[in-house]
């Protein structure tokens, strides 16, 4: 398990406890987990601090808190290091950490093992009502917001434009962030936008309270031909009623969010936790909407490393279909 407190030599701190122990306590001191989520504005920490809640309540002998980091790229190494126990990171990142790849060139974290998938960020390609823009096809030739410059939405972005033989030379893209993004749609700057977020979002929630907004959707080839061209895009479904105007569910492009542990984890543990999870997930249905797609199906369908085998423990015993590529 993570500590996160005093680590100094035995001492007196020690020597009470081994007394106090030798004279019979009453009961032991639950073990504590630390989940790694990432900033208090992001959907990571209030699903992370949902779950802390579920061990807290479900898990006997353990308790566990959220903790704020710079979520996926360092929640790995935090696993990797063994200073958080569980984390949750985007599925590419997970991917590359296991893979050696990308961001993680040269330094493999071969035991990073997931336990499920929670909910997608979602690609949203939003317009305005009245914009003529109905089709991804129809952004050549438009003021495009990509997403900030290195941010996941501009990894989104391209990876889908390019799949579908739309280049940026056939738009003229702008590197805007979120609210930047939905002021420029807001104030005709620009013609159409890509968010990829966990749904709902409070820059397009706030967008659709003054405008008339419009969330396309791709066809079906389309979004194969992005998912072949990146493997850890998922389809999922945002749902109607999401934002305002937007009344009918949309399928859409993920990228799935990964709950993620290290293979040195206690099978017993993560057995405990992955059945905690789904036979109480109402409770973090209750914290935020995402986790409406928290199933054991999208975890199949969606985690691109293998599962640890306390959580393939759970996922037989349900009945669950899974792949082989998640078992070692």
């Amino acid at each position: 398990m993570a500590i996160h407190g005093f680590r100094g030599p035995l001492g007196l701190l020690g020597t009470v406890a081994l007394v106090t122990m030798s004279l019979g306590a009453p009961a032991m001191a639950q073990e504590q987990l630390s989940i790694a989520t990432g900033g208090t504005g992001g959907t990571y920490y209030p699903v992370g601090g949902g779950l802390a809640e579920i061990v807290n309540n479900h898990v006997e002998g353990y308790s566990a808190t959220a903790e704020v980091t710079g979520a996926s790229v360092e929640n790995m190494g935090l696993i990797a290091t063994g200073d958080a126990d569980l984390a949750i990171a985007l599925a590419d990142t997970v991917a590359q950490a296991y893979a050696g790849t990308g961001r993680f060139e040269g330094q493999q974290l071969d035991m990073v093992r997931g336990l499920a998938s929670l909910y997608a960020n979602m690609v949203h390609i939003v317009t305005l009502e009245g914009s003529g823009i109905t089709s991804l096809e129809d952004l050549r030739g438009k003021r495009v917001s990509i997403g900030a410059p290195g941010s996941g939405t501009e990894v989104n972005t391209a990876a889908i434009l390019e799949a579908n033989g739309i280049s940026y030379d056939d738009i003229d893209e702008q590197r805007l962030n979120f609210n930047e993004t939905a002021d420029a749609l807001g104030n005709g700057d620009i013609d159409a936008g890509f968010w990829s977020v966990g749904a709902p979002t409070s820059s397009l929630l706030n967008l659709a309270t003054t405008q008339d907004i419009v969330i396309l959707s791709l066809t079906q080839e389309e979004m194969e031909a992005a998912m072949v061209a990146d493997a850890t895009f998922a389809m999922t479904t945002l749902p109607g009623g999401s934002y305002n105007g937007v009344d009918e569910d949309i399928l859409v492009l993920g990228i799935p969010n990964v709950l993620t542990v290290s293979s040195e984890m206690s099978d017993d543990l993560a057995y405990e936790l992955t059945k905690a999870m789904f036979e109480n997930i109402a409770e973090l249905r209750a914290v935020h909407p995402a986790a409406n797609e928290t199933t054991i199906e999208f975890s199949m369908a969606a985690t691109p490393i293998p599962l640890h085998a306390g959580a393939l423990r759970y996922y037989d015993e349900v009945g669950a279909d899974v792949p082989d590529a998640l078992r070692e």
